[in-house]
């Protein structure tokens, strides 16, 4: 997991603000009812989320995506990459993959939440790092939500 935040750290990502970016669209549920329980219940989903390798994989992928894109070497036109066209949706895909691995359809539905919003750390990245991290964080916060409930 360690290797996970190291590589996220290049892109300015860190676990701090992955959880406020979840938090910024928190909304009270039976079993996270606050903010205070939905930050211990997102945090806890957030780690047992990463400790999985084909999560870990699929961060690198877009890590290595979003760096490709950065230096003008991905096999696409680099205004598509730049501009985050809409012709361009493997960036969509990867979060899509990981919303739905970590959390399934109701995985989904949150990464297409926080995709429309973009809160906080994820208005600040690239093409593919924004939707990688939505997607986690989006898998993550329909756990919590899921499990809160039931472990409440």
């Amino acid at each position: 997991m360690e290797k996970v935040w190291s590589m996220l750290k290049r892109f300015g990502v860190t676990k701090e603000n992955v959880i406020e970016s979840a938090l910024m669209l928190y909304v009270p549920h039976p079993g996270v009812e606050t903010k205070e329980r939905a930050k211990k219940v997102f945090e806890k989903e957030m780690e047992l989320a990463l400790s999985d390798s084909n999560i870990a994989v699929l961060i690198y992928a877009g890590a290595l995506l979003e760096e490709a894109g950065e230096k003008r070497k991905l096999p696409i036109p680099h205004e598509w990459y730049s501009a985050d066209m809409t012709c361009m949706v493997a960036d969509e895909v990867l979060g899509i993959a990981i919303a739905q691995y970590i959390g399934g359809t109701k995985g989904v539905f949150e990464y297409m939440r926080f995709d429309r919003h973009k809160p906080g750390i994820l208005s600040k990245l690239g093409p593919f790092m924004d939707d990688v991290i939505g997607g986690l964080i989006g898998g993550v916060s329909a756990n919590m939500y899921t499990r809160g409930q039931r472990n409440g």
